[in-house]
């Protein structure tokens, strides 16, 4: 019904883990059994963003298994083979009634300030009144009857529960009259057929389990076990809002977060894990976890702090030789579609050697790679375009302090640093006549970038590297 958002990824990724720590099986099954809501394009959506995060199902409608289809809307025979089961046990009726007469109900509890439930009138119909409504072509659906007496149930998180369902709530629909199964039939028939031996799901989902329960017992089958997942929230306390549009994984993912950084901060606000830790990989996610360790608490997430949490894993990915291939590529193409006006980016800046050492230098300082095209750093891309004249502007010693600067890159040819870099220029600049230190700076930087802004100047001298340097210089004093 909807694209994955974070509290969708967070219960997936749960369910991953728990699946590899335990050797077993992670299974996607895609539930559009209300066609009414059906987003097209979702469920693809769903498994293209399951494997932009690095944790993809090992069964899936995409991917396929011993145990398909993956989509229940591919399997309603077997529903409505398990409702007539149901309905020969004596367990479900056949339910008569109009929308309209649901409608008044439930607008007459809501005047009585009561709680909207189905007053299970059919229920009591006798054979022969069922047969007399379907020979007259009345529509119908199909209502499990829930009874008193519910049996307690382990919970992996909440242990002990027991809701008695049938106190609070009307008999539910499980077969609609456009043969769709509900959520409640539909899950327990699938689980049951597909072999599923544990559930990972949202909170939301605890007091329907009883009713779930109900279902197991009257079928005869065994029941998988159930952990169910605390709520994520906002750092305030609120829920996590759809209409922002901000939650949406490929809202992340088209805003250059990495993967590895939304997995560590959905689990790092949560529990299941010895101790709270930035940067933690898949791998020790899988090592650490421990579902006994799950709290009831709801997670508070701080979307404020994903940046940092996307800058300590974008570093392991620099540091990491074959990570390191994929983020020059990424970084080169990145470059390549900028535009910075009306200047042209030279295609000798994109040679891998130089696009590396700009990753290897910037690690640490950045949080996205998008930050390297940003215009502070437009200068390590597009060679200014600055005249002898205009850093004459600056001082009339521009030829002498370029000489300079050119002398020292030749002493310099290996490998530079700031702070080195710091005490030389001002050794140079102590061999001008007249020029102030700022002057100089201001020279220098007009002449490596174009711009009066920016990174200091040995910044921007360590990250373009000695060739560049006296190549911009050159061609600055010579045009």
């Amino acid at each position: 019904t909807g694209f994955l958002h974070l509290g969708g990824l967070r219960t997936a990724l749960y369910n991953y883990i728990f699946a590899k720590k335990h050797r077993g099986t992670f299974i996607l099954r895609v539930e559009d059994t209300d066609q009414n809501r059906v987003v097209p394009g979702a469920a693809e959506g769903i498994e293209d963003m399951l494997d932009w995060a690095g944790i993809p199902p090992d069964e899936s409608p995409r991917r396929g298994g011993s145990f398909g289809p993956y989509q229940q809307s591919h399997r309603l025979d077997l529903y409505r083979r398990a409702s007539d089961v149901l309905l020969e046990r004596g367990a479900a009726y056949r339910c008569f009634c109009t929308p309209q007469r649901l409608e008044l109900l439930k607008k007459e509890a809501l005047r009585s300030q009561q709680t909207p439930r189905y007053d299970n009138r059919c229920r009591h119909l006798s054979p022969t009144e069922v047969s007399e409504k379907l020979s007259q072509g009345l529509d119908w659906v199909v209502r499990f009857r829930l009874e008193k007496g519910v049996e307690p149930f382990q919970d992996l998180v909440y242990g002990w529960n027991k809701h008695e369902v049938a106190d609070v709530e009307g008999d539910p629909v499980i077969l609609k009259g456009d043969g769709f199964p509900t959520y409640h039939l539909a899950n327990v028939v699938d689980d049951h057929y597909m072999g599923i031996s544990h559930v990972l799901r949202g909170t939301e989902w605890l007091t329907s389990t009883s009713k779930h329960l109900l279902l197991y017992r009257a079928f005869g089958w065994d029941l998988p076990q159930f952990g169910h997942l605390p709520l994520l929230l906002n750092k305030d306390g609120g829920k996590l809002s759809k209409r922002q549009g901000d939650i949406f994984v490929e809202h992340f993912a088209q805003d250059g977060y990495l993967p590895e950084a939304l997995l560590d901060i959905i689990t790092n606000c949560g529990s299941g894990f010895a101790e709270k830790q930035m940067g933690r990989t898949l791998e020790e996610l899988i090592s650490q976890f421990e579902i006994g360790r799950i709290t009831t608490h709801s997670a508070l997430l701080d979307l404020e702090k994903l940046p940092e949490f996307n800058r300590i894993h974008l570093t392991r990915h620099i540091e990491d030789e074959g990570l390191r291939q994929k983020l020059i590529k990424e970084l080169r193409l990145l470059v390549e579609e900028h535009i910075y006006g009306d200047q042209q980016v030279d295609q000798e800046v994109l040679e891998k050697e130089y696009v590396e050492r700009v990753l290897l230098l910037r690690k640490g300082h950045i949080s996205f790679l998008k930050n390297l095209v940003s215009s502070d750093y437009s200068y390590l891309w597009v060679r200014p375009l600055v005249s002898r004249e205009q850093l004459q502007t600056i001082s009339a010693e521009a030829d002498e302090i370029g000489k300079l600067v050119l002398g020292l890159m030749t002493r310099q040819a290996a490998v530079l640093s700031m702070e080195e870099l710091n005490k030389d220029l001002r050794s140079l600049q102590k061999q001008t006549k007249e020029t102030k230190y700022s002057s100089m700076m201001q020279l220098l930087r007009l002449a490596l970038s174009g711009q009066q802004h920016g990174p200091s100047v040995a910044e921007m001298m360590v990250t373009l590297g000695p060739k560049e340097v006296c190549g911009r210089i050159h061609k600055a004093l010579s045009s």
